[in-house]
């Protein structure tokens, strides 16, 4: 437990969905107080079928404060002004040295809270304001008017944060350089990092046991996915590609683990494409080193990524990965000795790697081999916890 003396923080996040922001948001929470930092976590409510990994603060998992604002949801809705005084209440209970945010609806309305918090205190007890981008919704999600008015809030805000953290490069140079939003001297790229000892763990035998346990056959070559099923992920590029895999490789099995609003139309698709016997669509999982482990090659189609978090679960398992050429996804598959990438939307480009990577069992052993310490070094939880120990000290000095 933190000491009584500890630096408040008071972290936000849109919701505790299946997802990268969710566990940085999680372990940040509970990881930071061996340095000094009390954390109360704030979370809004579930979507429709979205995957909850509220679990992950089950007793006897981690012990965080943490309080549920049921006003805050993804939607713009009028609930916005009830989530907004909540924080702002929240604020004035908990009087945090930072508020740091996590998504877009929590980015906005927590920053709103706490500027509104700093217009009526005296600047020795002003709240410094971090939001951390794990993408971002100015393309991909929204039509142009509506992406126009989020990127005028988006600027706005901005003039009012200490910090903002861009979790790549690609990132940061879209938001700084393409949409103008914040200044250079705000950003901090601060990489993803998570507690990556189950997918390091496991090797060749890990591998054959994992097909046993999800019924796969031990000789078929095995495609996967993992996400929710939504536009923005383009899982339906992901069965076009498995249909034209499926007719050059006739021991090829398509793995679908994730939940979401697109689930009925894409067994559909399949069943359309006539590949419904071959593709397997898990739901929610919380076994994931076991579904990577079985797999072969992970396949990611994605419209926009910030940094794709299954792709670094993938790699650290020793899995290689094929992925659309989006947001941040160069940033993790930065070595053709583990990876390929693929233009978006290019159904051909991708079957083809796929069907490159499936071919070379020896391209496959030697990409088992690499990836895992490349994903340690550069993706582990410990890194993550010094990046923003070292950001919160900046903010108090």
């Amino acid at each position: 437990m933190p000491a009584a003396d500890a630096t408040r923080v008071l972290r936000i996040i849109t919701r505790l969905n299946i997802g990268g922001p969710s566990v940085q948001a999680i372990e940040l929470s509970t990881r930071l107080a061996a340095r000094g930092y009390r954390t109360l976590l704030a979370h809004g409510t579930l979507g429709a079928g979205e995957g909850d990994m509220r679990y992950l603060l089950e007793p006897g998992r981690a012990t965080v404060e943490i309080i549920e604002v049921a006003s805050l949801k993804r939607e713009v809705a009028a609930a916005d002004v009830r989530a907004l005084l909540a924080l702002r209440r929240m604020i004035d209970a908990f009087r945090p040295a930072i508020v740091h945010t996590h998504m877009a609806k929590a980015g906005a309305l927590g920053r709103l809270a706490a500027i509104a918090w700093n217009l009526a205190r005296p600047p020795g007890e002003r709240v410094r304001l971090v939001h951390t981008y794990h993408g971002h919704v100015l393309e991909g999600y929204f039509g142009g008017l509506k992406s126009r008015g989020f990127l005028a809030i988006e600027r706005a805000l901005a003039r009012a944060t200490d910090r903002i953290v861009a979790i790549s490069p690609r990132i940061r140079d879209e938001l700084l350089v393409q949409h103008r939003i914040g200044t250079a001297a705000q950003y901090r790229i601060v990489p993803l990092g998570f507690d990556l000892a189950p997918f390091l763990a496991v090797d060749a035998a890990a591998r054959g046991e994992a097909r046993d346990r999800l019924g796969l056959p031990r000789d078929a070559e095995i495609v996967t996915t993992v996400g929710r099923l939504t536009a923005i992920k383009n899982q339906r590029l992901f069965l076009l590609a498995a249909e034209r895999v499926a007719r050059r490789r006739a021991d090829a099995l398509f793995l679908i683990a994730g939940d979401g609003e697109l689930r009925r139309d894409l067994e559909q698709l399949a069943q359309q494409l006539g590949i419904a016997a071959r593709v397997r669509f898990l739901g929610w999982r919380r076994d994931l080193p076991t579904i990577y482990a079985a797999t072969n090659v992970f396949l990611l189609t994605s419209r926009n990524e910030g940094t794709p978090v299954a792709i670094i679960e993938s790699l650290a398992s020793g899995t290689p990965a094929v992925a659309t050429d989006v947001g941040g996804v160069r940033d993790v598959v930065s070595d053709a000795a583990y990876g390929s990438l693929a233009p978006p939307d290019d159904v051909e480009a991708l079957s083809e790697r796929v069907v490159e990577w499936l071919e070379s069992a020896a391209r496959q052993r030697a990409a088992a081999a690499a990836a895992p310490a490349a994903m340690r070094g550069r993706f582990g939880i410990d890194r993550l916890i010094d990046d923003v120990a070292a950001l919160y000290r900046e903010l108090r000095e």
